[in-house]
């Protein structure tokens, strides 16, 4: 008997079999059966609250019955079609992507298929544009998982098993003022961490640099918040010296800062900037490029993919653009999370291993310091075990490997759900310890 005759018939049997051993990376012994809104349900019936929006992308939640509603009707009409032609759904994105982002991105490249895609087409065009190879990015930086965006992304780990890398990669101290890499206070450094780009740009490169990607606030990389002036400090030296700037807000779009992208909140732009995860409200897999006119003029054989510009998932995205645009959405986001940002801080001192809480809206972070103040990653990966077992899923910085924890719920997290998260990690925390 084959092996897909052994299978037994029906989604049920499906989720109760142990397949995990044909599964090529490692999964939970968790079966998750349903969401809604902020809450995830295993099949055992237990109820978790998700600090983690599922990858980061679930900023409506589980099952946004409008969006769901929208790409229904959506699917009854057209599912895919190439994009050489225009189609409705595709055509509201674009529009609606212009209206929100910094007046100065006026071009749309919606023919990319994640974040990864995203970034890596954003600094083809760069290079397109002014001839430039070499791209510059930051200490801990995660800018996706196609080679060229793990060669450039800052984790030595996540480059060990590969023998051929993509060239050209600068990476520069990023803006952490909590472990300064200059041992310098935020205070009294002019920026130094700004001002030294000009060394390695000199010395570590080919002369030429095409582009500098940067996320406003680093996702993977431990939720990394850049000092007042630090953007507008970077963005005189890229002007000056012909590079171009790439926001990538894959994370930080769509109103998880309190503001609708991170460029917003740090009141700077970009050349281009990179949108993907919440671009699909609800679940559904959308990214686009969004770039200054200058930047236009890539001709489309050099970077396009069949999913990108999908139909259905841009029915997805057009409301939930809809949505975050509302007059309360963004609203909402500051208001909860400056009571959990308040609620931490008051952790902080009750709790000698949290070393130090940094966030905006609910974009946030918890660093976990041993007795000496140095990463505790190993109770940082137990404080996350400990959530599940509390009914929150956290996740930590660096894969695992970094001491940060993080707190991003989908952005339609009430107060009064605010409220139980903080609770629930509180008791979290005085389990640990």
């Amino acid at each position: 008997m084959g092996n897909a005759a052994r299978a037994e018939v029906g989604s049920v049997g499906f989720e109760r079999r142990d397949v995990r051993k044909h599964i090529y990376y490692d999964v939970s012994d968790l079966v998750m059966e349903r969401g809604h809104g902020i809450y995830l349900q295993d099949s055992d019936g237990k109820e978790y609250i998700d600090c983690a929006s599922a990858t980061f992308n679930l900023i409506l939640g589980y099952s946004n019955h409008e969006v769901l509603e929208a790409v229904k009707q959506q699917a009854d009409q057209l599912v895919h079609v190439t994009s050489s032609f225009q189609t409705g759904p595709i055509n509201e994105v674009v529009q609606r992507l212009v209206d929100l982002a910094p007046n100065n991105l006026t071009k749309v490249h919606p023919k990319v298929c994640s974040g990864s895609t995203a970034n890596e087409g954003a600094i083809k065009m760069a290079q397109n544009f002014n001839g430039g190879r070499d791209v510059i990015t930051l200490f801990r930086s995660h800018l996706g998982q196609t080679m060229m965006m793990a060669s450039l992304s800052g984790n030595a780990f996540r480059k060990e098993p590969f023998p051929n890398l993509f060239p050209g990669g600068i990476h520069v101290p990023e803006p952490y003022c909590y472990r300064c890499f200059y041992k310098q206070k935020p205070e009294t450094c002019n920026l130094l961490c700004v001002e030294r780009i000009n060394d390695f740009i000199d010395y570590a490169g080919t002369g030429k640099v095409a582009c500098m990607v940067v996320e406003p606030i680093s996702g993977n990389g431990g939720n990394v918040m850049p000092p007042p002036g630090y953007f507008q400090a970077l963005k005189k030296l890229c002007d000056e010296r012909g590079i171009a700037l790439i926001f990538d807000e894959i994370q930080t779009g769509f109103g998880r800062t309190g503001h609708m992208f991170g460029a917003d909140y740090y009141g700077v732009q970009p050349n281009l900037m990179t949108v993907a995860k919440g671009l699909g409200g609800t679940g559904f897999q959308i990214a686009a490029i969004l770039a200054e006119e200058q930047y236009g003029g890539l001709d489309g054989h050099h970077h396009s993919f069949t999913y990108g510009a999908n139909v259905l998932a841009a029915a997805a995205a057009a409301k939930t653009l809809e949505i975050v645009s509302r007059p309360r959405f963004l609203s909402n986001v500051q208001v909860v999370g400056e009571y959990i940002l308040g609620r931490l801080r008051q952790m902080q001192e009750r709790f000698s291993f949290i070393g130090d809480v940094r966030g905006v809206g609910l974009m946030i972070g918890v660093e976990i310091i041993d007795k000496d103040g140095e990463p505790d990653v190993a109770l940082t990966n137990k404080i996350a075990k400990s959530g599940m077992h509390h009914g929150l899923i956290l996740r930590t910085s660096r894969y695992g490997f970094g001491n940060v924890f993080k707190i991003r719920p989908p952005l339609i997290i009430t107060p009064d759900e605010a409220v139980r998260v903080c609770d629930q990690l509180e008791k979290c925390l005085s389990e640990v310890k």
